[in-house]
């Protein structure tokens, strides 16, 4: 698997200016539609029920980093692959989170709550733990390619495509409360369906390596993302959490943001479109999805004790 993957460290995947900015423009647009369903009164429940909380950003910021370092040494892909897998564990929840908990018949509040804080915590613990796991990986491996972790920049983007954006749709739906609970919904199923779309043209413009190295991405998203689910879930159950809550955490774990993956990948200044990268961070995007619903339509026919 390997020998095959290797030449994906080389490749620079076709992108130009205007499809970067149109994807910090979706990101941003993204996130925004998420903030409008974020109150005060989210935060203000890790101090009433501190408990599912912290074990739900401990698995995300923590468990889910670590275990995918594990995971890479595990199967020794090459060196761009395994960049790819640490960026897509070190990025926050993804979007679509919210939805899959209420549809798994989870804890939707704490959903909410773990999101607004994973947004935030992002800001410093993305490209915290990117160049921590990437560091180590690099002084253990034997990289064929350089590595050079700009951790200022990467804070830079986090706040253009994260805290900005945040601000902005929790200010707008303070002040304009009832215009906000029209929109979210539309907000937040247009941008998963401009994303998804984005993503599949975005591969489109390389489809030949797609074609020649998708099987092999595919079985290394599959492990990957089938371990962020488990690592959520067996954390939540060992801290003895509600069902309700071993649920949200799960999902909360398993479905990441690769959307803001990619929009570091491409970035010039950072890894200008490193294939490797690019294709776990793309794949990862497009299965989240199909694994996350196939999971919450599992729980929503399962009694809440399952």
């Amino acid at each position: 698997m390997r020998e095959s993957l290797e030449v994906l460290d080389s490749v620079r995947l076709n992108f130009n200016e205007d499809g970067l900015l149109f994807l910090n423009l979706t990101i941003a647009f993204i996130m925004f539609g998420v903030a409008l369903g974020l109150k005060l009164e989210n935060f203000k429940r890790i101090i009433t029920n501190p408990k599912p909380v912290i074990v739900g950003v401990l698995a995300q910021f923590v468990f889910m980093p670590a275990m995918t370092y594990l995971l890479v040494l595990a199967l020794n892909p090459s060196p761009s692959v395994a960049l790819g897998m640490i960026l897509v564990a070190a990025c926050p929840g993804g979007n679509i989170s919210n939805f899959i908990s209420s549809l798994a018949k989870g804890n939707v509040e704490l959903s909410v709550t773990l999101t607004g804080i994973a947004d935030l915590s992002a800001i410093i613990m993305t490209p915290f733990n990117f160049a921590f796991w990437a560091g180590l990986y690099s002084a253990t491996s034997t990289l064929v390619i350089p590595i050079e972790i700009d951790f200022y920049e990467m804070v830079r983007i986090m706040m253009l495509l994260l805290a900005l954006p945040v601000a902005a749709g929790m200010i707008f739906s303070y002040y304009f409360s009832k215009i906000a609970l029209k929109i979210i919904k539309p907000i937040k199923f247009l941008s998963i369906i401009i994303f998804f779309a984005y993503i599949v043209g975005a591969l489109s413009l390389n489809f030949g390596y797609f074609l020649q190295y998708i099987h092999l991405i595919i079985i290394i998203v599959l492990l990957h993302n089938a371990l962020a689910f488990f690592t959520g879930w067996s954390l939540a159950r060992l801290f003895k959490l509600s069902h309700q809550n071993i649920r949200t955490i799960t999902i909360e774990t398993g479905i990441q943001n690769s959307g803001l993956g990619l929009v570091l990948i491409f970035n010039p200044n950072l890894f200008n479109g490193l294939g490797g990268m690019a294709f776990i961070a793309a794949w990862w995007g497009i299965w989240h999805i199909v694994a996350g619903l196939g999971i919450g339509y599992f729980w929503n026919k399962r009694p809440k004790s399952f």
